[in-house]
């Protein structure tokens, strides 16, 4: 591991190969990711097909007024606002003015199949039941007591109860499909090959018993049904992709991404499947296919791992969230995590035959403003209404029935390795899995394994010809060999970020005897740092200014580029790697509400953070 020595690559090498075309530049002081005046141009937007693929940023999961729960906190951002926030024009968000800094690649607006066809009344005054009386007094709530109330009344009580149907003002499924050609409409209008792309989706949002089971169904193209289905047409996960194939079969093309398993009360990895019947092939097989991608981030959470549970993983403390633990029976438990379902996946995959949790990474925010991707830590104005709209709401109160305001966060980044930036290219690339996430920042990643790769290139566009050539990006398998497989990465900080403090490969396997194993690597970092005797790298340092809640790139790495062979490999082990890419400490965003407003700083969450990025694993089975 040869860290100082990888770390030094020119700005003008990786400008040859990076999608955001503008150098990295180490500012002598940087109030965080998305505070820069500069701007991103989208990715690739003279449209030309790039065989080495560029990087494009975009959200998978927002919610706006046509999702009950955001609108009864004030959400009034329609499709088409959202895809203008989204492509960095301003909308009025609470009566004020606001803007995302940098426009998107792709956005998938996912509002809830739920109540769908409930708000195109509630919304649409010539609608059907527009004036019926819930409706009239969802239109018009003022307090957030009489928010809470209501939407306990309507939505929590029915949800996760044992049989969650259509309230009473339910207009019939002819409003779930006006409603449903509102955001397809939408997403055609705003849809442009090239420089923006707006996939088709929705939210499906199943909850048994308070578990968080929701999926984001997304499409490839225009080619859609007349309507979504909802958790209360089709109650669990196994009818949902059955239904899903139904569309297959008529030449629909879809996924589904599951989100927030760290809520999910140990149900998104299960030992048995919605019958109550062990693990099957059949079963492992069909959620493999249809859902190749898990959220690994949003504002409820980090959903990779937990400090509880990853003693030995020194960075396992990052926006644990722990208040979730407090609402609706759910508990912190290791089997909700991103972590766990891969090294249990693995353990299917040598029992059954196939790997149920196959997933790879993607970022999401979840955020019910309508706000697609509103990550700025300095600039953060909450997510879901008068729950954490205001200083006070997000230092004290929190968000009704998932936690407190001050564990939440602005969310996760969704990001893919493209050929080009359509909705054919973006999806065949969560397809495949040649996905990362990132806690916010528009960190770049590439990720590549092979036994014939070398791992000796200083030059990141050698890296990823060698990749492509000789290996398998993120997201693919590995064939079967003898030989101990090599591990290429390249990261790129931000540009309007902070720099990088290192790159760590994850690795998980299961053994002869079923027993699950992992280990991390420091594959290559910044500074002339030395591994202890422990073999732990030394902290990157930390210049952040707690009372101006600035920081400088002083320390850290603009670019990492460096290799790691597997020398414990095992020809007969099961196994699966991923990238984490960190970067120095920068402030978190409560961190910035306490020094724009005079005010202490909270003693119970980190004043500052690392973000993160996280590629999607590659894999090897025997």
């Amino acid at each position: 591991m040869h860290g100082v020595k990888r770390s030094v690559i020119s700005v003008a090498v990786l400008l040859s190969m990076t999608a955001c075309g503008k150098p990295a530049t180490k500012p002598s002081e940087d109030t965080g990711p998305g505070d820069g005046a500069a701007r991103l141009e989208s990715a690739g937007s003279s449209g030309q097909v790039d065989p080495l693929r560029n990087a494009y940023f975009g959200e998978t999961h927002v919610h706006g007024a046509y999702s009950l729960d955001a609108y009864i906190g004030g959400a009034r951002l329609e499709p088409d606002e959202q895809y203008r926030f989204a492509k960095g024009e301003p909308v009025t968000l609470y009566g004020k003015p606001h803007m995302i800094g940098r426009p998107l690649d792709f956005v998938a607006l996912s509002d809830h199949a739920e109540y769908l066809g409930e708000m195109y009344s509630a919304i649409v005054p010539d609608a059907p039941g527009h004036d019926q009386e819930e409706l009239d007094q969802l239109r018009n709530l003022n307090t957030l007591e009489e928010r809470r109330t209501w939407f306990a009344k309507y939505v929590v009580e029915n949800n996760r109860g044992a049989n969650p149907q259509h309230p009473q003002f339910f207009q019939g499924f002819d409003s779930t499909k006006s409603a449903w050609r509102v955001a397809v409409e939408a997403a055609e209008r705003h849809n442009d090959p090239g420089r923006f792309t707006a996939l088709i989706a929705f939210e499906w949002s199943s909850a048994p018993g308070g578990a968080n089971l929701h999926r984001n169904v997304i499409f490839r193209g225009a080619n859609v049904p007349d309507m979504p289905v909802s958790s209360y047409e089709i109650r669990r996960e196994d009818e949902l992709w059955d239904w899903m194939a139904g569309l297959e079969a008529q030449g629909i093309q879809l996924l589904a991404i599951p989100h927030n398993s760290n809520a999910s009360k140990t149900m998104m990895f299960p030992e048995v499947d919605a019958a109550g019947e062990a693990i099957a092939l059949e079963y492992a097989e069909k959620r493999q296919h249809f859902e190749p991608l898990i959220e690994m981030m949003q504002i409820k959470g980090n959903s990779e791992v937990h400090r509880d549970f990853w003693t030995a993983d020194e960075f396992a403390d990052f926006e644990n969230a722990d208040s979730l633990a407090k609402f609706s029976g759910r508990t912190i438990d290791k089997k909700n995590f991103v972590r766990w379902g891969l090294e249990r996946g693995l353990a299917y995959h040598k029992e059954v035959g196939a790997n149920p949790f196959k997933y790879g990474f993607i970022g999401g925010t979840d955020n019910h403003n309508g706000a697609s991707s509103d990550l700025a830590e300095g600039k953060w104005v909450g997510s879901h209404g008068p729950e954490d709209g205001s200083v006070d709401a997000r230092r004290t109160g929190e968000v009704g029935g998932w936690a407190e305001s001050r564990d939440l966060n602005p969310g996760s980044l969704a990001a893919v390795w493209a050929t080009g930036n359509t909705r054919a290219a973006i999806f065949d690339a969560m397809k495949r899995r040649e996905t990362f996430a990132t806690s916010g920042p528009r960190i770049q990643v590439r990720f590549f394994g092979g036994d014939d790769l070398p791992g000796d290139s200083t030059d990141p566009k050698t890296m990823v010809e060698q990749g492509y050539e000789q290996g398998v990006p993120m997201g693919g398998d590995l064939d079967p060999t003898e030989t101990a497989p090599t591990f290429t990465v390249h990261a790129v900080k931000d540009p309007d970020g902070a720099n990088l403090d290192r790159i760590q490969v994850i690795k998980g396997w299961v053994d002869a005897d079923g027993g699950l194993h992992e280990k991390i690597v420091d594959v290559v970092w910044s500074g002339d740092r030395t591994p202890g005797a422990n073999g732990k790298l030394p902290p990157v340092g930390n210049t952040v200014d707690l009372t101006t809640a600035k920081y400088t790139n002083d320390i850290g790495a603009a670019t990492l580029i460096g290799s790691w062979r597997d020398e414990s490999f095992d020809p007969e082990q099961y196994a699966f790697y991923y990238a984490r890419v960190l970067e120095i400490p920068t402030p978190r965003w409560s961190t910035y509400d306490a020094v724009r407003h005079d005010l202490p700083l909270l003693e119970d969450v980190p004043a500052t953070i690392q973000e993160r990025a996280w590629t999607s694993p590659i894999w090897y089975a025997p």
